[in-house]
């Protein structure tokens, strides 16, 4: 099957066609030099664009995902030549700024102040934020660049330092949980209860673009949810439907829910 045609497949506007496309020739890098070759950084719902094109290709082996640490979000793809097992060279730069004030700085405060050096999305991985520092996962080609330029972040002074893979501070997830009933698996339903809004709400949230099933935009209220299912909400955040129970004497499916605080 040709580059254009499995592309077709799998995307759906023409920005995932750019993204296969720039994925198809990482994978293509590394047939004809025989060298490792890694994308940018991926978001969930690119992974899953990615997934689905190297399934179509039939590309069952020889690559991975990696962001640094197991619960990642943001991760890039290493296309892997037969003779490697692991990339000869650590393909992740670690960096932690430290920083003392009144105020501590949030993921967003992060991320602007690197945006504001010019510093692409597509190279950097996980902002993990805690008490006194972040640890960032970004592209080796950047480390001698945050070392050196990288000083600010809001009024905050910022101390940055390279550190290991195995030494990022990966803060504790904050979760809770939720178990209601639904009359139905609809996206609508359970947006509801996830969110803890009326059902009208969550279908005018749907039908206005800021709510993603398994990390890709749905527009449909009636649209099923399966357990195990990720449901994201643009400005309210993240919730996963961890299981579906059976029906209640009243009909309605018994849910539990996990909410990402």
């Amino acid at each position: 099957m040709d580059k254009n045609t499995l592309i077709a497949r799998v995307a759906q506007d023409g920005e995932d066609r750019l993204l296969l496309a720039r994925i198809l020739d990482k994978y293509s890098q590394m047939e004809r030099r025989s060298v490792p070759a890694a994308t940018g950084f991926l978001s969930p719902r690119e992974q899953l664009l990615a997934q689905a094109l190297l399934n179509s290709a039939g590309v069952r082996e020889g690559y991975r995902f990696d962001g640094g640490y197991e619960a990642a979000e943001r991760k890039i793809l290493i296309f892997l030549p037969d003779w490697a097992q692991e990339p000869p060279e650590e393909p992740l730069a670690f960096l932690r700024a430290s920083f003392r004030g009144p105020d501590r700085l949030t993921h967003r405060d992060i991320l602007g102040s690197l945006m504001g050096l010019g510093v692409a999305r597509e190279r950097l991985g996980d902002i993990l934020v805690s008490e006194e520092s972040a640890d960032i996962v970004a592209a080796p080609s950047l480390r001698a660049f945050f070392l050196r330029e990288w000083s600010q972040a809001g009024r905050a002074r910022l101390t940055v330092e390279e550190v290991g893979r195995e030494d990022l501070r990966v803060p504790d997830l904050q979760v809770k949980t939720v178990r209601d009933t639904v009359s139905s698996l609809r996206l609508d339903a359970v947006a509801s209860s996830a969110f803890s809004m009326s059902r009208g709400r969550a279908a005018e949230l749907i039908a206005a673009g800021r709510v993603n099933l398994d990390h890709v935009p749905c527009l449909k209220g009636d649209r099923p949810v399966a357990e195990g299912a990720v449901l994201t909400v643009r400005g309210l955040g993240k919730a996963r439907l961890v299981q579906v129970g059976p029906l209640t004497k009243k009909g309605r499916t018994a849910i539990t829910i996990e909410r990402y605080l």
